[in-house]
């Protein structure tokens, strides 16, 4: 089983292999993540996109 990504990236240099960074770059992620602003964040799959209303 692989191991799961850490919840924030921590900015070493190497960067470590649980870095979710780098296993969205190697594409290692598990099903349902995403990376944004160096956080690991659930991906909801019931939000609906945002749209601005014109007023």
């Amino acid at each position: 089983m692989p191991k799961m990504p850490k919840k924030k990236c921590c900015s070493d240099k190497p960067a470590c292999k649980r870095c979710p960074l780098v296993m969205m770059k190697k594409g290692t992620l598990p099903p349902g993540y995403t990376v944004k602003k160096r956080k690991l964040v659930k991906i909801d799959k019931k939000s609906k996109p945002k749209t601005k209303i014109a007023a």
